[in-house]
């Protein structure tokens, strides 16, 4: 502790003390610091030593002396910040993004807040079972009406004993890696997912790039959407996959948190109920199927993991919200959940079909459009000899956000229609127009 450091002079280390509260953010602007008497009982310094560590602190511009009142912070952290990051900043205030068609948010209009109010209020009414804490694994019969609604829309083998729900997958691999921890080795399919590589390092698991790697004890993949822009493992692809795992003793972390989303027809089984329940980790999320503030995500176990973890879950509190576990339930059970999604799918499909239709006829022939597998892309195929990262950056002057698609020979971006309404779609694209010209 730097008031312990005996190497230095004692008004250096009260100084020292004081200017580290004070750029941290600890104490805040006009803070009172305490008197020169007080701060010495408090530190166990003398009087003179306070006085001399204030005046230095003053004469830096730390703190100010306000007579017959005391010493106060000053904004100089606030400044300092500032000055710090004035490129940062000034990028930020040139992106100034009007038409974005990269975030991956939901149509306002594709959900029924007035429905899920209703839920949520009969939720709230159940005083006795909200003075409690909620179950670590999950609400019961949460955990029941969702095993039945996996093994009937994406086929996947399971119990509401094998179900433990969460706040987002991040919670729910803290609680899956120290199941796994022998396994030392993860590849992961996507490596843009980095939010779930830095749970697994926190964990001291070693990453790979190469699936093949010697010591690879992990498969994590989305195999609905195997990159950020897309792509969809086929049947074949992984029937191989699970093959391979079994052969290798592997085990399979399949994030299948866009599924809801990713077909047109039928969608394509679960590799956890392709493996036929064992072997693979399902994990989902309720953020794409409703709403991303919804922080409501699930985790299926194989049977394998099931004592491990039976042993260890009276370690976690349950971190999703015990009131939007009981207005899910009653939400599913009322087939709101399928209705939710009939309808998301249907305005998404009608805007994408929108989109290509405009962006094919103010692009052409600078550019092709396509909508994408999942009805909320759409592809378009640019006739150019700037890469897709250029049209990127020159889109973005203009205040559009697109994603680049890497592909060998070809020049391609994709555009999210969720997030932006119709109204806004043409004088978008006539903007894209001219960054190709």
């Amino acid at each position: 502790m730097e008031l312990e450091n005996e190497e230095i002079h004692r008004y250096l280390r009260v100084y020292n003390y004081y200017k580290e509260l004070i750029l941290s953010g600890q104490m805040k602007p006009d803070t009172k610091l305490p008197s020169i008497r007080k701060g010495a009982m408090q530190l166990q310094m003398s009087r003179t030593t306070m006085e001399t560590a204030y005046m230095l602190l003053a004469a830096e511009g730390y703190i100010i002396s306000r007579p017959q009142s005391g010493y106060y912070v000053t904004d100089i952290a606030g400044k300092q910040k500032r000055q710090e990051r004035p490129e940062a900043q000034r990028k930020q205030n040139k992106k100034k993004i009007i038409y974005d068609f990269a975030a991956s948010n939901v149509d306002k209009e594709s959900f029924r807040f007035d429905l899920w109010r209703r839920y949520m209020k009969s939720a709230l009414r159940q005083d006795e079972r909200l003075l409690s804490y909620g179950e670590p694994q999950g609400e019961s019969e949460f955990r029941e009406v969702l095993a039945q609604y996996l093994q009937e829309n994406r086929s996947v083998i399971c119990t509401p004993e094998q179900v433990v729900i969460g706040a987002g997958v991040q919670s729910l691999l803290h609680i899956l890696c120290p199941l796994i921890a022998e396994r030392k080795k993860t590849a992961f399919y996507n490596p843009d997912f980095t939010q779930g590589r830095a749970v697994f390092e926190d964990y001291g698991f070693a990453y790979s790039p190469d699936v093949r790697e010697e010591g690879v004890g992990v498969y994590y993949l989305s195999p609905s959407q195997m990159t950020k822009w897309g792509g969809v493992m086929n049947v074949r692809e992984r029937l191989k996959l699970i093959k391979d795992a079994s052969e290798r003793n592997i085990l399979i972390i399949e994030d299948d948190y866009n599924s809801e989303f990713r077909y047109f027809q039928k969608p394509t089984p679960s590799l956890q109920g392709l493996a036929g329940g064992r072997g693979v980790v399902y994990l989902g999320t309720f953020s794409k199927m409703l709403l991303p503030s919804i922080r409501m995500s699930f985790m299926v176990l194989p049977p394998e993991l099931l004592d491990a973890y039976e042993n260890r879950k009276d370690r976690y509190n349950q971190t999703a919200s015990k009131a939007e576990q009981i207005a899910l339930t009653q939400f599913i059970r009322d087939g709101h959940l399928a209705s939710q999604i009939r309808k998301s799918r249907k305005i998404h499909m009608a805007k994408a079909e929108q989109l290509a239709e405009i962006a094919e006829k103010i692009l052409s022939p600078l550019a092709e459009a396509e909508i994408g597998v999942s009805g909320f892309q759409v592809y378009v195929h640019l006739h150019t000899e700037k890469s897709a990262d250029e049209i990127a950056k020159s889109a973005e002057k203009k205040g559009i956000a697109v994603i680049p698609i890497p592909k060998k020979g070809k020049t391609m971006i994709m555009l999210n229609c969720a997030n932006l309404g119709i109204e806004h779609y043409e004088n978008a694209m006539k903007l894209l127009r001219q960054c190709l010209e």
